[in-house]
């Protein structure tokens, strides 16, 4: 079905169920409940989901694939953000027009620093990503600034761009052919609120076309020279395999699909800054890479959603929530456990937490969360997972 095997359309489907029916399963709690704070059923919070496993999809084509570490993906972030707006302060508001022109000029932009970054490997290869998207942020403050907007960021001005009024059905907000991409729905069920937005079901639906395409890449000829470059790219040298064009066009495709995000994420609020390129930006991008699971096609979707979940949860909790969670302990010890929580792990210090969990997938499941549920899976399988021929092993798909 639609070229893939069994297993593969299985894991489609599988992503198109979670993608549609996120309203429901992001919202457990009912709003009256105590833990209602642990639903992320938010049309903002679930765009956010969706573009940035659609940047982590694009990403892992590379890493994943060919083992090239680049962190500077937050460029093409920025890049494809500021290429939108543009059209939307040029043209109109469409998508359809801003989002391919995002991908054509990130695409580009990929093309020439991949081109320079790839005639390095390892770690200078992932310093000079780094260069290239520190220059992209440090020029969008000074000299670009006209371009970028720069500390204002960039957004539509309806009195000095006179073709924002010229918006197409008069909508001077991102839209799709009329279709106003804020409208919401609500419906209420019993205790429970689910609500449902035009422009998440968009960010859906490139999602499971994004993924679609990722797994047609990686069972194809294209993606197992990928791994044959990851596996041994001097090897592959010595046989008399040119292997930069390969890399070159994995790049520009893991560039797209950032740029693609860019779009998205101007698609959903019309301003673009420069603070999406900044480093702290690209190393979250590969935080959420290695928590999900590198190289694995579900990875990415699951590393995106659980840093932006934690976040969403860790971030908002605040000290009078603490205090009544700990009420029962006796007032010297609950002011001390609110003040190194507060300070230390939730509020604006949750990071830490980031790091610690980050820690500890890194030293006890390498995998990632696709070999947490691996092994999970395996603790109730009758059949043992060792019972495979000596040395092979199943790949964490």
């Amino acid at each position: 079905m639609l070229g893939l095997n069994k297993k593969d359309f299985s894991l489609l489907l599988f992503v198109a169920f979670l993608a549609i029916a996120a309203p429901f399963l992001l919202n457990p709690f009912p709003a009256s409940s105590s833990l209602s704070f642990l639903n992320a059923g938010y049309p903002a919070l679930m765009q956010l989901f969706a573009i940035f496993a659609i940047v982590l999809i694009g990403f892992n084509i590379l890493f994943g694939l060919t083992g090239y570490l680049s962190f500077g993906h937050a460029a093409f972030i920025g890049i494809g953000s500021y290429t939108a707006m543009w059209m939307y302060k040029l043209l109109n508001f469409n998508v359809i027009i801003a989002i391919p022109m995002a991908m054509l000029v990130t695409g580009i932009f990929a093309l020439l620093i991949g081109w320079i970054s790839l005639r390095r490997t390892g770690i200078y290869f992932s310093i000079l990503t780094l260069a290239f998207a520190e220059m992209a942020y440090r020029l969008s403050y000074s000299v670009l600034t006209p371009i970028t907007g720069g500390e204002t960021n960039l957004s539509p001005d309806p009195v000095n761009d006179p073709m924002v009024l010229k918006s197409e059905g008069g909508l001077t907000v991102p839209h799709l052919f009329g279709f106003d991409l804020n409208a919401k729905t609500t419906w209420e069920v019993g205790s429970w609120s689910f609500t449902f937005e035009a422009g998440y079901y968009l960010c859906a639906l490139i999602l499971i076309i994004s993924f679609y395409i990722a797994i047609r890449i990686f069972r194809s000829p294209f993606g197992m020279m990928l791994r044959a470059i990851k596996s041994n790219n001097q090897r592959m040298s010595y046989t008399g395999l040119n292997t930069k064009p390969y890399m070159l066009a994995a790049f520009v495709i893991s560039g797209v699909y950032a740029g693609l995000a860019g779009g998205l994420l101007v698609a959903m609020d019309a301003q673009a800054g420069a603070e999406r390129m900044f480093w702290t930006e690209s190393g979250t991008i590969v935080i959420m890479a290695i928590l999900g699971g590198v190289g694995t096609l579900l990875g990415p979707i699951l590393g995106a959603g659980a840093i932006k979940y934690m976040e969403k949860i860790l971030s908002s909790i605040s000290e009078s929530q603490l205090h009544t969670w700990l009420g029962i302990l006796p007032d010297w010890l609950e002011d001390a456990m609110v003040y190194i929580l507060a300070n230390f792990f939730v509020g604006h210090a949750w990071h830490l937490t980031l790091g610690l969990v980050f820690m500890l997938v890194v030293i006890f499941v390498p995998g990632g969360l696709v070999e947490l549920g691996q092994r999970i899976g395996n603790r109730f399988r009758r059949k043992k997972p060792d019972t495979a021929p000596s040395g092979e092993t199943t790949p964490a798909e």
